[in-house]
């Protein structure tokens, strides 16, 4: 794991001149993400310069140094990750008497031999693992930019300043991008629409014009000659999730398979030459990588879990039992609200982009944790996505039966007949009836909520729905618009996806990658922590859209498949329990201990001041929660972290 960066001009440009500081600032600004040591290669001639922030995980010798060249010189490189199977792709260049003379044993040598036995694409296809690559070509002076099929290491990238002085500019994270000189710091507007519905910058889109984030599966080729960025998919995960189905196979081979796949999925990231653990939540997702991660050690993995006093929350006990079960050496921290929010003030700058999914902030508390006793963290992210764990595709398939008894006109006239009654008024009558729970959304809100979900008229429409925070982001922001979507306007094949099948493909392809798997990266790069994903090898994905649903829900029961896995290792008594998840109080906070902080945050004045957010609406939204007739505690979430983001990067110029 580490951090890349790196930039393209046009020779004669004064930064070429000073191409080494700039690139060391740009450096800088992501130190954290490779403590272990760093390099740059710059070619003045061709306006190239390439950086590299090392995390030593595997080949800790100076021959796994970066910047490397391939072997004939041909390829320069900068790159982010692990190639799991590189062992297999060495041994297979070594027999086809294509293997160069190895200078070490990295991973990044045989991806560089591949690149130039293969081809580029071909090499792309063969491997499995994480990565984001900066790839220049001496042959073809182009430059390639490729991300990971599932979008677990990040890349942005773009053009700043214009015609001859104009600069294309990448990085892991937008810090390095903003070191350079050529960075032009204009905000989207629409970019923050799409934050405050989604609570982060989604897609490929990036908080400031003229920038980009590559998508996951993706490569991008640009040069000098051809500017324009020519990108292309190498992996399709929404064509793969579409794809026709041939027979099913019987449940014991299904299960069998699946524990084949991730046996070896897990093998190959216990790879690692630096101490190595396991995030174990004592959920159906951790526990089978921690429980098949046991299996194929001779010692005790060592787990680590964060626990919370309130005991609505607090999975850490479920935990604990699972380790101790597995005999793994566990540690476990328990914090507090005064922890939690004492992560808020580091939020802007961990994820330099305004990002506001809650659980963030407990993510870094458990990375902070475990980087004290490992280098390498394994984790469950991507079991919910692709082995249907989310209770929104049940309750959207069975809102999606219903609707399509209905006709569309007489759902539109019931759903604004609802939502025509004031909320203050539903609270009211409904209150006698159904009680609302501390910190969550008062029964006129929740109906409010139900009646636009029930004026849809498409699982995609319903899906997106679900997937927002706000509703009508564009009312929040001034002279704000919806973004263009890559999902909304350019679907991914359907085929016979249920509605369930398509509400995981579309978060596989959107959700998955900006929000989770960006929680993730940020949060343990803070703290130059590995996390690795092994539910999300590609193979793994592959397989289980190749399955009918059945394997993915059955029975009332989401993720099927993977709890028949799961029992091999972990008793289902330890697993069967109602999935508790974890919510930060944040509605509840803000009319606490947040709230002087977020008063200063939201003062109309200053929303006005900056010009980008309409106090009117802002303003209305905070006294109501305050005097608890709703709960816009996540609506206002996304809020305070664009207003802490732009705090901390104030020094911008509206677009």
């Amino acid at each position: 794991m580490c951090g890349i960066t790196g930039f393209l001009s046009y020779p004669g440009q004064t930064w070429v001149e000073a191409a080494e500081t700039q690139l060391g600032d740009m450096m800088t600004a992501i130190a954290h993400r490779g403590p272990d040591s760093q390099g740059h290669w710059v070619d003045a001639g061709s306006g190239v310069a390439l950086g590299h922030l090392r995390l030593a995980i595997v080949d800790l010798s100076p021959a796994g140094h970066q910047p490397m060249s391939s072997a004939s010189g041909r390829f320069e490189v900068v790159f982010n990750g692990e190639i799991y199977n590189h062992h297999k792709l060495r041994r297979e260049l070594e027999e086809a008497g294509h293997a160069p003379v190895w200078r070490g044993t990295s991973d990044t040598e045989v991806m560089m031999a591949g690149f130039e036995v293969w081809g580029v694409e071909e090499t792309l296809a063969r491997l499995e693992g994480m990565f984001a690559i900066a790839l220049w070509d001496r042959e073809t002076r182009t430059l390639k930019l490729v991300r990971d099929r599932l979008g677990e290491k990040p890349l942005y990238y773009g053009w700043q300043g214009k015609g001859r002085d104009a600069v294309f500019l990448f990085g892991s994270e937008l810090k390095a991008i903003q070191a350079h000189p050529a960075f032009d710091a204009r905000i989207r507007r629409d970019a923050i629409v799409a934050m405050l519905r989604h609570g982060h910058v989604p897609e490929d889109l990036v908080i400031y014009e003229g920038l980009r984030k590559l998508r996951p599966g993706e490569i991008a080729e640009i040069s000098l000659e051809a500017p324009e960025p020519k990108r292309k998919l190498y992996w399709d995960g929404g064509a793969i999730a579409a794809a026709p189905r041939g027979p099913a196979p019987s449940n014991e081979d299904a299960i069998e398979r699946l524990n084949s796949l991730l046996l070896d999925a897990v093998s190959q990231e216990m790879m690692s030459d630096v101490p190595l653990g396991a995030f174990l939540s004592g959920g159906i997702d951790s526990s089978v990588v921690v429980g098949l991660m046991q299996h194929l050690s001779k010692k005790p993995v060592h787990t680590f879990s964060i626990g919370f006093h309130e005991a609505r929350y607090n999975e850490a006990q479920y935990a604990k039992e699972v380790a101790d079960h597995l005999g793994t050496h566990h540690t476990e921290l328990y914090v507090s609200d005064t922890d939690l929010r004492d992560v808020i003030p580091r939020l802007p700058h961990m994820y330099d982009e305004p990002f506001a999914d809650s659980s963030q902030i407990p993510t870094f508390l458990v990375a902070e944790m475990a980087r004290e006793h490992v280098t390498v963290a394994l984790s469950g992210d991507g079991g919910d996505e692709l082995f249907c764990g989310y209770d929104r595709y049940v309750h959207g398939q069975k809102m999606m039966d219903k609707l399509r008894g209905l006709p569309g006109p007489l759902r539109s006239l019931g759903g604004a007949a609802i939502r025509a009654i004031p909320e203050t008024w539903l609270n009211k009558v409904m209150e006698p009836i159904r009680a609302t729970p501390q910190g969550k959304e008062p029964n006129g809100q929740r109906l409010h909520r139900l009646a636009n979900y029930a004026m849809s008229t498409s699982t995609e429409e319903l899906h997106q729905k679900m997937v927002s925070v706000w509703r009508f982001p564009e009312d929040a922001v001034l002279g704000g618009s919806s973004p263009p979507s890559i999902l909304a306007d350019h679907l991914p094949p359907r085929g016979d996806l249920s509605d369930m099948e398509r509400m995981m493909q579309l978060d596989m392809l959107a959700y998955l990658p900006d929000d989770i798997l960006c929680k993730v990266d940020r949060a343990t790069m803070a703290v130059a922590l590995e996390s690795r994903a092994p539910l999300l090898d590609h193979r793994v994905a592959e397989f289980i859209w190749a399955l009918p649903e059945r394997f993915k829900y059955r029975d009332g029961k989401s993720k099927w498949l993977l709890r028949q896995v799961l029992y091999k290792y972990v008793p289902a008594a330890l697993i069967e329990r109602p999935k508790m998840g974890f919510e930060v109080p944040i509605g509840l906070w803000l009319r606490g201990g947040l709230r002087d902080w977020a008063q200063a945050l939201l003062d109309p004045d200053r929303l006005s001041r900056e010009g980008y957010l309409d106090e009117a609406v802002i303003t209305r939204l905070w006294s109501q929660h305050l005097v608890g007739s709703h709960n816009w505690g996540a609506q206002l979430w996304n809020v305070l972290m664009f207003q802490a983001w732009l705090e901390t990067y104030g020094d911008v110029t509206p677009a």
